[in-house]
């Protein structure tokens, strides 16, 4: 069956963020150009920038400056988001890391849930710092991030270490270009880390996927390997790795590509079915907060992907977003192949599997798109304003999926 929506070759007008950083002078007039900056640029070949932008992932100076004031100020929502982050136990200063020389996600042994916590106790307290300034919470993040890379050598499971390796590896590397130039930080080592234990298996699972057939895996498991190589190539100032994953999201022949993602468009509704849709909503949800993550840590860097292929992914995001606020929405049978034969499954309509299921993964799409851009996105709004203001790791329950996302949208992400 085609897998690809019949619109995907239409002309389309990106938004080349670098482009207008260096002809307008910097993050706030590139902004102020809005909706409208479209029509200053075409299409920008997938190029690392000759110079990278640091911080540049998740949060850029603009965003961490933003909140820093906001919060500083007693404005709301950011407000409301900062004492989401301080009520959060991760958050504490007191933290106490135990780094593992090897991790295992799947199969026996399990303790990859040692990785996520400690990840997620970096990530809130290198924000503390970012933001209010206080020194223990730096000191605890540059020391959690110090133990990890003195210990870990290893990741390891089964078939579910490739998920281990890419959700847990863009996560962490966020948490270090927050913490880049801290005093005492180990970043060289940390990036010694990240190339040896992370990089090898991010980039074997995008070129081989675990010898199963190129459909086989749902596009989340595509998408979280793709951030790690992204966050790794910003994080080691790499080029043929930033290359790497956003060639392959333009390209790619896996399902974490943007035309794999998002099979199906119905553009006369805006609209656009995700990948994942028919399997169930948690895991749909899920696939927002990575695309979305890969789409803000390339716009960090003056790259629009969220606006790739006349806006596909927010297409998507609307599709989700007016899905699991309970309206309807239409659903083309979905077929791939499976297995290392691609033997033939298909779904034929959407699954209500978790349908309505919380996760902080919406403000991010909000902010992007109805106040960067100035777009109508009414669905990813209405999701937004039910999960604000977001927390975290350890606010969604104790399992991974409470892990799959850093969080925290409505804090760095309000405008």
């Amino acid at each position: 069956m085609s897998r690809t929506s019949p619109h995907q070759h239409l002309p389309s007008t990106e938004l080349s963020r670098r482009g207008l950083l260096r002809t307008a002078g910097g993050l706030t007039a590139a902004l102020a150009v809005g909706a409208s900056a479209t029509a200053l640029t075409g299409s920008t070949a997938a190029a690392a920038p000759a110079t990278f932008t640091h911080p540049g992932m998740l949060h850029a100076y603009g965003e961490l400056n933003r909140a820093k004031v906001r919060v500083a100020a007693g404005n709301e929502p950011w407000l409301s988001g900062w004492n989401r982050l301080t009520a959060n136990s991760h958050s504490a200063a007191t933290w106490t890391a135990r780094p593992q020389a090897t991790i295992i996600r799947g199969g026996t042994g399990e303790n990859y849930g040692i990785l996520y916590n400690d990840i997620h106790a970096a990530y809130q307290n290198a924000l503390r710092w970012r933001i209010a300034g206080t020194t223990a919470h730096g000191d605890k993040a540059r020391d959690i991030l110090n133990a990890w890379s003195a210990t870990l050598t290893t990741v390891t499971g089964n078939a579910d270490r490739f998920l281990a390796a890419g959700i847990y590896g863009y996560q962490f590397a966020n948490v270090a270009e927050l913490m880049r130039g801290y005093s005492g930080f180990d970043l060289d080592r940390f990036r010694t880390m990240m190339l040896n234990v992370f990089y090898p298996l991010n980039n074997q699972f995008l070129n081989n996927h675990n010898d199963a057939c190129i459909t086989n895996y749902w596009a989340n498991w595509d998408l979280c390997n793709m951030n790690s190589v992204l966050a790794i190539g910003i994080l080691c100032d790499d080029a043929a790795k930033y290359d790497q994953a956003v060639n392959y999201f333009k390209n790619g022949a896996g399902n974490g590509s943007i035309t794999h993602a998002v099979p199906f468009v119905y553009d006369s509704q805006g609209l656009a079915q995700w990948q994942e849709s028919g399997r169930d909503q948690g895991h749909t949800m899920m696939g927002m907060g990575q695309m979305g993550a890969f789409c803000e840590m390339a716009w960090s860097q003056g790259e629009d992907l969220y606006g790739y292929g006349d806006n596909r992914f927010m297409k998507a995001a609307q599709y989700v977003a007016k899905y699991n606020l309970g309206q309807d929405v239409p659903f083309t049978t979905y077929t791939w192949g499976t297995g290392q034969n691609c033997a033939q499954q298909s779904h034929t309509v959407i699954s209500a599997a978790s349908r309505g299921q919380a996760r902080p993964v919406w403000d991010l799409l909000h902010y992007h798109y109805a106040r960067r851009r100035g777009l109508s996105v009414p669905y990813i709004t209405a999701m937004a304003e039910s999960v604000r203001p977001e927390g975290g790791g350890g606010d969604y329950g104790a399992n991974s999926g409470g892990f799959d996302q850093l969080g925290f949208g409505t804090l760095m992400y309000a405008k």
